[in-house]
């Protein structure tokens, strides 16, 4: 009688889910990866898409290509609902069953209001193709509406550009408006002046980047100031609307608005029914299994990880790492042999803040300015994973470096496509 193959189910198709599939490329397993979209995003420069710098066919990639010489990995597009953990099922939205013998979950994080949800169709966050589109169309959009308005208030409300919260996120994002606005768009309107938009990052904590070193945040603020970024902290967002935002007693007139402040874990986690943390994410065991079912792995932003003493970040390599480190645990147990704790390996953060400036901190070494940016360019190129458009994104890259120009400058709408 012929041994039935373990079925592997890995729900999400982002660095983790993506990173475990690939993993299991010579596993004696059957691999199902689901998810609710048929592309991966490569959500590092999204706020390129947002921005018009790239178009979301350079940052986006059908799961189906990526994975197509796999042949013992399917995909299945499809919206799940919930985990029963009991059953070894992975209910979806359409009433249907995918049964499992190992599961991943890697669904990653969701943009959080604190409270107030009412906020997010004044202030969009940047989490997919559509948000990043969606963004694009509000920012070029101010500046067409500002062209032939001729109430100087609306025109200097239609003018001013918010990003609330000043972590990586949010600073690159108002780095890449400010120069849009100062740079590319200078001198293609009549009735006013790109140049004197404003563009302001708004942060509730005492200093921008946070998670960096003091005095690498302090670099990063006086880069982002000299692009013309107004910069303020220890101001907390109090209300938003369709006409601006407020700062406890101050009103901001602005009619761009956009939400970088804060990120809650994939609502499917509490469907697990173990323990979660303030943010939503499973409290795992050292080896990233659910307590109390071996067979189901949380890996990526939605995996709570402490080591070292500090919840790890939820980042690219931290995601691609679980993922691998779970694909390696369920091709150890079929093959009978003992499975390992997981261990982070840090490899450094960076954020980009405009044209040839950037921080970061790798193994240790602190770097700025253009030797930052560079290594900045290196990494993300390399981790376009499978895409077949590397040398399409160097080369926007650098014509927009030479030029200002960006080329996906294109106003589009919900129901049109990149």
């Amino acid at each position: 009688m012929l041994k039935e193959i373990p079925r592997v189910v890995i729900i999400g198709g982002g660095f983790g889910g993506l990173y475990a599939a690939k993993a299991l490329v010579s596993a004696p397993v059957e691999v199902t990866l689901i998810d609710r979209r048929n592309h991966h995003v490569f959500q590092p420069l999204l706020y390129q898409v947002a921005t018009a710098g790239l178009s979301a066919i350079d940052v986006g990639e059908p799961i189906r290509r990526i994975l197509r010489k796999q042949k013992n990995t399917a995909v299945h597009l499809a919206e799940v609902a919930s985990v029963d953990l009991a059953a070894r099922r992975v209910m979806l939205a359409d009433g249907d069953a995918v049964g499992y013998d190992y599961l991943i979950v890697a669904t990653g994080a969701q943009d959080f209001y604190f409270g107030h949800d009412d906020w997010e169709p004044y202030a969009p966050g940047l989490k997919s193709i559509e948000d990043a589109l969606e963004i694009r169309r509000r920012v070029l959009s101010a500046f067409e509406q500002a062209e032939v308005t001729r109430d100087p208030d609306v025109q200097r409300s239609l003018l001013t550009f918010v990003v609330i919260g000043a972590g990586p996120t949010g600073a690159e994002l108002a780095g890449a408006l400010a120069e849009l606005s100062r740079h590319t768009l200078a001198n293609e309107f009549r009735h006013f002046d790109a140049g004197d938009s404003r563009v302001l990052l708004i942060e509730a904590g005492e200093r921008i980047l946070s998670d960096y070193p003091p005095r690498l945040s302090a670099r990063a603020h006086r880069q982002l100031e000299r692009l013309g970024v107004e910069i303020r902290t220890g101001a907390p967002v109090t209300g938003v609307d369709a006409d601006g935002i407020s700062l406890g007693e101050e009103r901001l007139l602005c009619r761009t608005i956009l939400w970088a402040a804060g990120v809650a874990a994939s609502g499917l986690g509490a469907s697990l029914g173990t323990d979660l943390d303030r943010a939503g994410r499973v409290m795992v065991e050292p080896d990233l299994t659910v307590p109390g079912h071996r067979e189901v792995f949380v890996v990526g932003d939605l995996a709570h990880v402490v080591e070292g003493g500090r919840q790890l970040p939820g980042i690219a390599p931290a995601a691609i790492q679980m993922g691998k480190h779970a694909a390696e645990s369920i091709t150890r147990t079929v093959r009978s042999e003992p499975t390992r704790s997981f261990r982070y390996v840090d490899r450094g953060t960076m954020a980009t803040l405009g044209r040839s400036s950037a921080i970061a901190v790798i193994k240790g070494i602190r770097l700025w300015g253009l030797p930052a940016w560079l290594a900045w360019l290196f990494i993300h190129i390399l981790f376009l994973i499978g895409f077949r458009n590397r040398a399409v994104v160097l080369f926007e890259w650098t014509r927009s470096y030479l030029t200002y120009s960006r080329s996906a400058r294109l106003i589009l709408y919900p129901d049109e496509s990149d």
